[in-house]
């Protein structure tokens, strides 16, 4: 997987590529990262990427000249990669969507600023456009760093172990299971002692129920459109009963 950001920001890239998994997943070449200054293909002496918008009003708008060049460039270099732009008009990032961008062979982000862009470059030049939530940011590069660490945690090795990433919350349609570490006990509480007991099979149990009631209670709303196993329906029927 390669991803390639487009931008007026390149610099402010460095350092989410220099840390944790992105860092290891770049060493051990599961995935290649650039990113692309929009400025350099402005025609005009001051790289000028923005303009008023025709019809009045507030704010400025990303220029179609200089960032059509951009797109066209990097897809000429990147075959098979699929153009995203970052905007809130887009539709809601999520798990599923981050397995399905982890499926192509490479990405092209395209990073918005000021108002948004130029209505006329999403008409050819873009694949999908992707919000990563229904709020504003005062550009796309946080979205395009969110998205990246998403789906590369989906490339296969990126996280160490080949099913690590199945295990994370929202892989099944639910919350992951609780998590604890030493000391056994804090502040009075203690660690279930199911999970002291080396038993493969009822820990997992213990993991399985501790997943649904955790979605029950924080996400219900992730358990309407679900498709539950029999051991999920019995694991809610208990606890409903209790």
């Amino acid at each position: 997987m390669f991803f390639t950001v487009l931008t007026i920001f390149p610099e402010m890239f460095d350092p989410f590529w220099s840390h944790g998994i992105i860092r290891r997943a770049l060493e051990a070449k599961k995935i290649e990262a650039s990113a692309v200054n929009i400025r350099e293909f402005a025609e005009d002496r001051h790289q000028v990427t923005d303009d008023r918008p025709f019809g009045g009003g507030s704010g400025m708008v990303m220029k179609p000249e200089p960032l059509a060049a951009a797109i066209r460039a990097t897809s000429q270099t990147m075959q098979g990669a699929k153009a995203v732009l970052l905007t809130p008009q887009g539709r809601i990032f999520d798990q599923q969507m981050a397995r399905e961008l982890a499926s192509y062979e490479g990405l092209i982000l395209i990073c918005g600023r000021y108002e948004g862009v130029d209505e006329r470059i999403c008409h050819d030049l873009i694949d999908y456009e992707i919000s990563i939530g229904d709020y504003v940011l005062t550009g796309g590069e946080l979205a395009a760093m969110v998205l990246m660490d998403a789906v590369t945690r989906l490339i296969p090795g990126a996280l160490g172990g080949e099913d690590a990433a199945e295990k994370d919350s929202f892989s099944d349609g639910l919350l992951e299971h609780a998590h604890y570490t030493r000391p056994r006990i804090f502040e009075a509480q203690a660690v279930p002692e199911v999970l002291l007991s080396g038993h493969h099979q009822e820990i997992e149990n213990w993991r399985l129920e501790s997943s649904v009631m955790r979605t029950l209670l924080k996400r219900p709303d992730l358990l309407q459109n679900k498709d539950l196993t029999p051991q999920e329906s019995q694991i809610l029927k208990k606890w409903r009963q209790a």
